[in-house]
Formats: C-alpha cells, structure tokens, sequence
C-alpha cells in the first residue's frame, strides 16, 4: 500500500512538473511576442497548433490586427500631413496677390466713395480667409500631432513681454499692463504658449471698448504658475462660458467684430498637450478673467 502511495506521488509530482514546464513555455512564448510587439518587430515565426495552444495563435491574430491598424493610422497621418501642406501651400499665393491687388486699387486716383467702400471689403474679407486658413492649419496639425509641443523649463517674465499688444490697445484706447514683480518659470512650450495667451489677449482687447483695461499678470502656486488676463470688456454669460472654447463658437453679440471663433480653442488645445489648463470667469458688461494654468514641472504623461 505504501509503495502504491509512492508511485502515485512521483506520478503526480512528474505530472505537475510537465504541466509546469508547458505552462512555462507558453508563457514564456507569449511574452516574446508582446516584448516584439511593444517593440514594434513582431513578425510571424511559424507557429503551429502542435506548438502553440489557441490562446497563442489568437494573441498572434490580434498583434497582427493592430500593426496593420497601425500602418494604416500612420498611412491616414501622412496622407493628412500632405492635404494640409497642399492646402496650406495653394491658398498662399492667390490670397497674397488678392491683397496686393486691393492695396493697388486703393491707390487709384479719383476713386468714387462707394469702389473705395467695396475695395475695402475685398481686402478685409481677404485678410479675414488668411487669417481661417492659417487658424484651420494649426489646428488641423496639432490635432493629428503633425505639430508636437515640446514642453521645458522657460522664463514666465520672458513670455509675458513677448505678449506685444500695446500698439493694437492704444489705437483702441485701451490701457494695457503687465504686473509681473519678480520671474518666475514654468514648463511649457515657448512658442505655442505665445501664440495661445497672445490669442486671449487679442479676444481681451477686441471686446473691451473705449476707455478699459487689460493686464496681464502671474502668480505662482504649488504645481502651477498661472498666467491672468484680466480685462474690463463687455463680458460674458454664464450659459456661454461652456461654449466658447468650442471651435467656431461667436456669440450673436459680437458677430460684427473681426475673428472665426477658433482663438479660444486652439488656445485650450495647446495648453492641454503642454499640461497646462485654462480658466474663466466673466460677468456681463463688467469684464472677464482668464487664467492659464502651466504646469512647474515636466509632466511625462503628457510626453
């Protein structure tokens, strides 16, 4: 009877260490594709059913579906990043001579008020396209990361004088100051956080009539420094307020102003790939604040 027990142990122990050993390779197998997948070199190795078990040959199946979903997501990029350049490249020159010929007839002696009048519109309705094209162009870029952000360590004192919009205030008359005391740093991408806060501060001063405000200044906190534009314009609702960093989004009060409605949110879209974020608070007809938000410190889930 003993010896019974034996053999039924050492057979059992034999099973186990075979079920192991199997198991084990299995395993092992399957973490050499993931490895070569993650590393993008996975390739086929001639796996068969008397080799791998269903479960291999379905994790083979699925890692070939995603490198072919891959290859086709880096196909659409690149046919995308050649669209916009086309687009980009196309629209330059007929819009750059369209201005040129309307800055010609405006010097056409003895011209009558009302082909002064329509002159005037052929320029501004094209200097308006310019200005769509090129916002689409950044957008489209930055929204299929054909343009990166590239965040670091940079001077928040640096940014905020590069912001240069006294010129466009005082032919507007409207005071513009910056209260900055000391420098401070942040990380953030120095030329696409140009181009967002210079956004808000242009939005800032359009709607801020005759007599008003706009400052910028900084504050540093824990994890963030943020930047705040604060201006005395005509405001906006709280309804609004979840709407205008939507593309496109005007409100009926300022559609006679100047601008596509695509400022704000490219503004958002650059400031969320760095890490950043953006604030607001307004009241009607007493002015807004807008606070962006940048990080201190390098996020890498952002990279």
């Amino acid at each position: 009877m003993i010896i019974f027990l034996l053999v039924v142990i050492i057979v059992l122990i034999a099973l186990t260490c075979a079920v192991y050993l199997k198991t084990s390779k299995v395993l092992k197998d399957i973490d050499k594709m993931l490895d070569s997948a993650i590393n993008n070199t996975f390739s086929e190795s001639g796996f068969t059913e008397t080799r791998l078990s269903k479960l291999e040959s379905k994790m083979y199946r699925y890692l070939m579906s995603g490198s072919t979903a891959l290859k086709q997501i880096n196909s659409e990029k690149d046919g995308i990043k050649t669209l916009i350049a086309d687009i980009s490249h196309q629209t330059k020159t007929p819009i750059s001579n369209i201005l040129l010929y309307s800055q010609l007839l405006k010097e056409i002696p003895d011209l009558a008020d009302n082909e002064k009048e329509i002159v005037s519109q052929i320029e501004n309705q094209t200097e308006k396209l310019s200005f769509l094209i090129s916002s689409l162009i950044k957008t489209s870029r930055l929204e299929n990361g054909i343009i990166n952000v590239v965040p670091k360590e940079n001077s928040v004192k640096k940014l905020i004088e590069c912001i240069d919009y006294e010129n466009a205030a005082s032919a507007k008359g409207v005071s513009y100051s910056i209260e900055l005391t000391s420098d401070i740093t942040a990380v953030f991408d120095f030329k696409w956080t140009l181009e967002a806060i210079s956004n808000i501060v242009d939005n800032a001063i359009k709607y801020t009539p005759s007599g008003g405000a706009v400052t910028l200044s900084a504050n540093e906190y824990e994890m963030f420094v943020c930047i705040n534009i604060t201006d005395t314009g005509i405001g906006i609702s709280e309804e609004e307020t979840a709407k205008i960093f939507t593309r496109f989004y005007r409100s009926k009060e300022v559609s006679n102003e100047r601008g596509v409605g695509i400022g704000l949110y490219l503004a958002r879209e650059i400031l969320t790939k760095e890490g950043g974020y953006i604030k607001v608070s307004s009241e009607k007809e007493k002015g807004s604040l807008f606070s962006v938000f940048l990080p201190k410190a390098l996020n890498l889930s952002k990279l």
